[in-house]
Formats: C-alpha cells, structure tokens, sequence
C-alpha cells in the first residue's frame, strides 16, 4: 500500500468519525423538545404599594407540562424564581418599586425540555406616599440544584421606596420558610438597615455602596453521616447494674423484715418501688442516659425533590409591621 492510499484511508476515516459525532449530537438534541412559557400579570394596590400577582404555565411542543423551574425578570434582573408544579404553572407575588417595569418568565428547562421566554409584560407601579421597600433575590449560586449535603448562596436585595420620608432608620428582618426537612437557612445580615440616603437602584458597574442593601442567604442541605459508633466504658454499666440490684435489695430485706414485723412490710414495699423508680429514671431507661452513652441516631438526608422557598422581609415602626416576601426555587437530588 502505498503513501497515496494510506492518506485517503485517513481521510475516510476522519470523515466517518466526524458524521458518526453529528449522527450523535442530533439525536440528542432531538430528545428535547422545545417550550412555549406564557406569562400573567395583575397588579392591584397594597397598602399604598404596588404588588403584582404573576402566573406561569410552561407546555412542550407536545403539549405537555414541563418541569423544572421558573425566574421572574425586571428587565434581565431576577426578582424571584419558582418551581413548576406537576401541570406545569407556577405563582407568586412581587413587590414593584414606585416606576415602569417590563417582566419575563425565564424557564430554565429540564431533562427533556428547552429553555423558553415569555414575552414581556410592561407593568406600571404607583409611586408611595409612606417609606416602604421591595425585596428581590437572585439565584442560588453555584446551582439552583443541590446535592444532599452541599449548600447554595443567593443574595436578597431590598430596594428602599420612598426612604427619604424616614425620621430614623428602617430595621428589616429576613427569614425564610418552606425548606425541604433536614435542611436549614441563614442571613448574613439576618436585619437589614434602610437609611433615609441608601440608593434606590444600582447602576452597573457600581460600588456595594452606592447599591441598595442585600443580604447573603445560604441553604445547607444534610447528607446521611456514617455509622455512629455505640460509646460505653466499664463505670458507665455500672448505674445499670444497680438498676437491678438496688430494689432487689430492697426486696429481700422488705421480705426478711416482714417475717418479724409485718407492720414494716408495706412501708418496706413502699421504698422499694420508690428506689426502683428513681435508679431507673437515672440510669438505663432514661433517654438522657442513653443519648450520651450511645450517641445520637444517625441524621436523615435532605429529601430529594423541587422545592420552593418563601423569603420573607419583615419591618415594624412600633404600630404597623410591614411584610413583603419572594421565592426562590430549589431542587435536591
């Protein structure tokens, strides 16, 4: 064979290794379907403030009720995200800040869908008379999906409305409600300060200063731990052996009392049940006793599953409390 052939040979090869990769890569992407994501929304006045209620629905091209999640933009800035239910559509409720707004419904696709975008909603929200503030949080970082004993950070942004009214500053306290079990959350900050010069929006490419106050929020998921090994030493089996001499004891000289004196034998008794009762409370049978010489049970790992979590901004004057909240999607695996 010569030089001349063992080139075209190469070439052939070369070729059908390149057509075999796009045979591959098409009928990947034939496996997901593209998404049609539509968006509602209806606003009405709360408390002198603008809030908006906001449905999604997410179908495939097939029809079908897609899965995953679903963030809500202001003009490509997220204001909350949700998870979708088994018919596709999620909810929930925003604050709007005094000004014109444009959302969208951003769907992030799934295992056998496309991402899709709604088309914009232009919202007009009334301008307050009273300091007030809107809450915002972004998506969880590294991944809005978690594995069992990792955790994510989002940061909440509270955009102060008409803070320039205030005579003191505006304490916010965040907290968060609706987490999967085995898992917890965190605020670093936990309350917020609204003063009456803190900015009401945040240019790009600004200084943490110059942007209205955040928070940091972390979700900690709990992985299954290993075996918890059963800790005991030879004096600790010693509370349980009196467990069952001590009112033996009793017994027997109940009993030989009461041979002679059989006005003692009931008060004899009497003692008897008394220390069995209190040497049990303290020894064996006593769920303290046994957490600290057999260690606590091995924890339960985070559910698996989407969820979404409600984040909640709470400020009081002294006679009215204002409360705003915002959801965050999550998925556990």
């Amino acid at each position: 064979m010569n030089r001349r052939s063992l080139r075209l040979d190469w070439v052939a090869g070369l070729g059908i290794a390149l057509a075999v990769a796009a045979l591959t890569v098409s009928a990947a992407c034939a496996q997901e379907a593209a998404t049609q994501t539509t968006l509602a929304v209806e606003t009405h006045d709360h408390a002198g403030n603008t809030q908006a209620t906001v449905r999604v629905a997410v179908t495939g091209v097939d029809g079908q009720p897609a899965a995953g999640s679903v963030a809500i933009e202001d003009a490509g800035k997220q204001l909350a995200s949700v998870a979708l239910d088994s018919a596709g559509q999620a909810n929930t409720v925003l604050g709007l800040t005094p000004g014109a707004h444009t959302l969208t419904a951003v769907y992030s696709g799934g295992q056998s869908y496309l991402t899709s975008t709604s088309q914009p909603a232009a919202v007009q929200a009334q301008t307050a008379g009273t300091p007030d503030f809107a809450v915002a949080v972004s998506a969880l970082s590294p991944s809005s999906t978690l594995t069992a004993g990792t955790s994510g950070t989002a940061t909440v942004t509270l955009t102060p409305i008409n803070n320039a009214s205030l005579t003191a500053p505006m304490f916010v306290t965040l907290s968060c409600s609706g987490l999967p079990d085995q898992s917890a959350c965190t605020f670093t900050p936990a309350n917020v300060q609204i003063l009456p010069t803190s900015p009401t929006s945040c240019p790009t490419g600004s200084a943490a200063s110059a942007c209205p106050p955040t928070s940091s929020m972390v979700i900690q998921t709990q992985a299954t731990s290993g075996t918890i090994g059963m800790v005991q030493h030879g004096r600790d089996r010693m509370p349980i052996a009196w467990a069952i001499l001590l009112p033996g004891i009793f017994g027997l000289g109940g009993l030989a009392w009461g041979a002679r004196r059989r006005r003692w034998l009931s008060q004899l008794s009497l003692v008897a049940l008394v220390g069995l009762v209190t040497v049990l409370g303290t020894t064996g049978c006593n769920p303290r006793y046994y957490y600290f010489n057999h260690g606590p049970q091995n924890p339960l790992p985070t559910p698996a599953g989407s969820y979404t979590v409600i984040v909640t901004a709470q400020s009081s004057n002294g006679v009215t409390a204002i409360t705003h909240s915002t959801t965050i999607s999550m998925t556990v695996k």
